[in-house]
């Protein structure tokens, strides 16, 4: 029984000394030094840098596939990011508002997906770099069943792959 009682004991005092905190090792790492601080700007070439410095997604109307001039200036965007990291590849994913069958979505997603790449391609960036995939209607955006709701989620999300 004081075998245990000490041997408690023992942990006890081992595990506060550990925890007791090592304030000389904390400054003399530069710790509270604003100058070591991590920033909290994204990685470049993250996904994070993308949604935060490019713009990740565009918009379609209504049953179309076709690229709005707001779709293309974002798809620019994009261009010259993919450019500036040519290491990276994406995935574009074609989405599409919860209405209509879900053959109907999915085929829409995937015109929306390709159009997308497409344009990417065309501005010169490698095929190779992109793959596209389509959810239809599985993965809104929005949820809601307005026109609000419905315009968020008709839309092809560009993300690092």
């Amino acid at each position: 029984m004081k075998l245990q009682v000490f041997g408690a004991l023992g942990l006890a005092l081992a595990l506060a000394a550990c925890s007791s905190g090592n304030t000389n090792a904390d400054n003399a790492a530069g710790a509270g030094n604003t100058a070591n601080m991590q920033s909290n700007a994204p990685v470049p070439g993250s996904e994070e840098d993308l949604v935060a410095n490019v713009g990740d997604r565009i918009f379609y109307e209504l049953n179309v596939s076709h690229l709005s001039s707001d779709a293309r200036a974002t798809l620019d965007k994009q261009v010259a990011w993919l450019q500036k990291y040519p290491q990276v590849s994406v995935q574009i994913a074609g989405n599409c508002d919860d209405r209509g069958t879900e053959e109907y979505n999915i085929a829409l997603g995937q015109r929306r997906a390709n159009a997308a790449r497409d344009y990417l391609v065309a501005k010169g960036i490698s095929a190779s770099r992109i793959t596209t995939i389509s959810y239809g209607k599985d993965r809104p955006t929005a949820d809601g069943d307005d026109d609000s709701s419905w315009s968020q989620n008709r839309n092809a999300i560009t993300s690092v792959h």
